[in-house]
C-alpha cells in the first residue's frame, strides 16, 4: 500500500516571520512516518524553512509530484501564513513578494481533484485557511470536491490561526489525536476522528476548525493499540449469536461473589470492555454489576452491532 505525504513548515518570513511553524512539521513527519506499533505509514517529503527556502517553483513542484500517480493515500499538510485578497486564498512561501505571495489554495485543490489517488488529504494550519474549498473568486467549479478529497482546516476563512509557545494551536491538537486521542476502538486514526477532536478541544470563542470531504469511507491516517485487544473484540460473536440477542448474566459472573466461576468472570472481563466503548449495555439495570448480581442480561447497542458484523464479516 503506498501512502506518501508532503510536509511544509515556514517560519523564514523575513520581517513577518513565525516561530512554531518548522518545530510543527517536524513533529509532524516524525509521527505521521510510523504506526505507534513502529510499521511504516506514509513516505515523507518534508520541507522546511529554514534550513531550505520554501519558494513558489519547489512548493508548486513538490505539490505536482505529491498529486501524480495513483497510490492509495496523499496527504499535505502546511504550516505557515496564509493570506486572502480578492484573487482568493495564498499559502504564503518564504520568497513572498507584493501580489505574488504564494501558492493559491485554489491550485491546490485542482491538483487534488485531478490526482487519480485513491484519498486526497489537505491539512493546513495557516489564516484563512477555511477558504480553501470555498467559494471561488473566479466564478470557476474549483471549490468542487472530487470523489476521495479530504480537507481539514486550523480555522474559519476570515479567521487567523494562532501560535502558541513555539507550537500552532491546531497543530497541538492534531499531534495530540495522532498519539491517539482520536483513535476509534480499533485503535484508527481517521480525517473524521481528527476533526472532532480537535473541534471538541476548542471553545467557541476560539479559532474554529473546518472540515470538507467527499468520500464513502474515511481511510486510515495512522494506527495506534485499539482500546479493546482485537482478540476480545471477536468474541463479540461468542457472547452474542446474532443482532438482536441478549447474553445473560448472574452471580457468578461477578469475583466478588462466594460462587463466582471463573470462566464466567472471564466473560464479564470482556463484557465490562464493551460496555465502557458503548459497544453493550444491561438490560433492566443501570450498571453490569447489578445486572450480573440480580441475573438479567445485556445486550449489544447499534454501534455494538456495527462491531459484531465485521467480525462476522471477518473484516476484524
Amino acid at each position: 500500500m503506498m501512502r506518501k505525504a508532503l510536509i511544509v513548515g515556514i517560519d523564514d518570513y523575513g520581517d513577518a516571520s513565525l516561530s512554531g511553524c518548522v518545530n510543527d512539521a517536524t513533529t509532524m513527519s516524525t509521527i505521521l512516518e510510523r504506526n505507534a506499533d513502529g510499521s511504516p505509514n506514509f513516505a515523507i517529503m518534508s520541507i522546511t524553512s529554514p534550513p531550505l527556502g520554501v519558494t513558489r517553483q519547489n512548493l508548486r513542484q513538490s505539490l505536482n509530484q505529491l498529486f501524480l500517480g495513483d497510490c492509495d493515500v496523499a496527504l499535505f499538510y502546511f504550516a505557515g501564513h496564509g493570506l486572502i485578497n480578492d484573487s482568493g486564498g495564498f499559502i504564503v512561501t518564504s520568497d513572498y513578494d507584493a501580489y505574488d505571495e504564494g501558492i493559491s489554495m485554489d491550485e491546490i485543490l485542482k491538483l487534488a481533484n485531478k490526482s487519480k489517488a485513491k484519498d486526497k488529504i489537505i491539512i493546513l494550519d495557516c489564516c484563512h485557511s477555511g477558504t480553501l474549498g470555498s467559494t471561488s473568486t473566479d466564478g470557476s467549479n474549483s471549490t468542487q470536491l472530487n470523489d476521495g478529497v479530504t480537507i481539514l482546516t486550523a480555522c474559519r476563512p476570515y479567521e487567523s490561526a494562532t501560535e502558541n509557545n513555539g507550537q500552532g494551536l491546531f497543530t497541538s491538537l492534531l499531534i495530540d489525536a495522532l498519539y491517539g486521542g482520536a483513535a476509534d476502538i480499533r485503535g484508527y486514526i481517521t480525517p473524521g476522528g481528527l476533526y472532532a477532536y480537535v473541534d471538541a478541544a476548542l471553545g467557541p470563542w476560539d479559532q474554529r476548525p473546518m472540515f470538507k470531504t467527499n468520500v464513502s469511507r474515511f481511510t486510515r491516517i495512522r494506527t495506534v493499540p485499539p482500546q479493546i485487544p482485537f482478540d476480545v473484540l471477536r468474541k463479540l460473536t461468542d457472547y452474542f449469536t446474532d443482532a438482536q440477542s441478549e447474553h445473560d448474566l448472574d452471580p457468578t459472573y461477578e469475583d466478588t461473589t462466594p460462587d463466582a466461576n471463573p470462566e464466567n468472570v472471564q466473560k464479564f472481563k470482556h463484557l465490562q470492555k464493551y460496555v465502557a466503548e458503548g459497544l453493550v449495555k444491561p438490560v433492566g439495570e443501570d450498571h453490569m454489576y447489578y445486572a450480573a448480581m440480580n441475573s438479567k442480561s445485556c445486550k449489544l447497542t447499534a454501534l455494538g452491532y456495527h462491531f459484531w458484523r465485521l467480525v462476522k464479516e471477518g473484516k476484524i
